[in-house]
């Protein structure tokens, strides 16, 4: 186990890295606001890619991914355990044409916002009722329909390591209305990368992607068989030594 001053110094360092990684590629990314989706997108991989690899050997973590091939070709729904940044940063790297349910109050950042719009992110307003609904479940049947894949994190916020919260019904809905299965992933995020962490601590990040639901599950059936298949292959992962 590495001692504090060091994580500490890595971290710094990381975190220098990201910001100063960030800024560029925004600049770099000015023109693809003017480009085609897939252009915006590109820029996305790149970022998301770049930031892996900071944080793989400046803070020593690695990533561990299994199950890849429960995710099926074309669209379909990831509905993914929420424990760190890292989750919402490490989908743009590991999918070509990701698109995120995000709240609608991210698109008011400049230029984020501008870029999560061209690169056909999902937008929900929480407090929008019925048009906001279904303005999302327009959005997600478009993105499954282009063969995209639909990122939600259906606990709708990050949680701290061994913290539960209910899982929110709109992955049901997003499910319901382009007709597909929904993939878990359960993870660990948290471990090396806890939540609103100045902190990055060396060791694997596990990422599991589990068979998917079939489509057709009615709301209580599919939220159940959510929440317990992505927190028991959690636990599991968590009960796994660091390392």
């Amino acid at each position: 186990m590495r001692s504090y001053p060091v994580v500490w110094l890595r971290s710094l360092l990381f975190n220098i890295l990201f910001f100063g990684i960030t800024f560029v590629m925004v600049l770099v990314a000015i023109p693809t606001l003017f480009m085609s989706r897939e252009a915006a997108m590109r820029t996305a991989n790149v970022w998301s890619w770049l930031i892996m690899q900071a944080l793989r050997f400046v803070v020593g973590v690695r990533i561990d991914i299994r199950g890849w091939e429960n995710i099926p070709p074309g669209g379909v729904v990831i509905a993914a355990k929420h424990q760190s940044a890292f989750d919402t940063i490490v989908w743009l790297g590991l999918l070509k044409q990701p698109a995120y349910v995000m709240k609608k109050e991210l698109l008011s950042i400049p230029l984020y916002g501008h870029y999560a719009r061209r690169a056909g992110m999902i937008p929900v307003d929480r407090e929008g009722g019925g048009p906001a609904l279904r303005a999302m479940l327009r959005a997600a049947t478009q993105s499954v329909e282009e063969g995209r894949q639909v990122v939600i994190f259906p606990e709708g916020t990050r949680t701290a390591v061994g913290e539960r919260v209910p899982y929110q019904p709109g992955v049901v809905a997003i499910a319901a209305a382009t007709g597909v299965g929904v993939v878990p992933v359960a993870t660990d995020s948290g471990r090396v990368w806890g939540r609103r962490a100045f902190l990055k601590h060396p060791g694997t990040i596990r990422i599991s992607v589990l068979p998917p639901l079939p489509p057709g599950l009615n709301r209580a059936k599919l939220l159940t068989a959510l929440e317990e298949q992505i927190e028991t292959e959690t636990d599991r992962l968590m009960a796994e030594p660091q390392g």
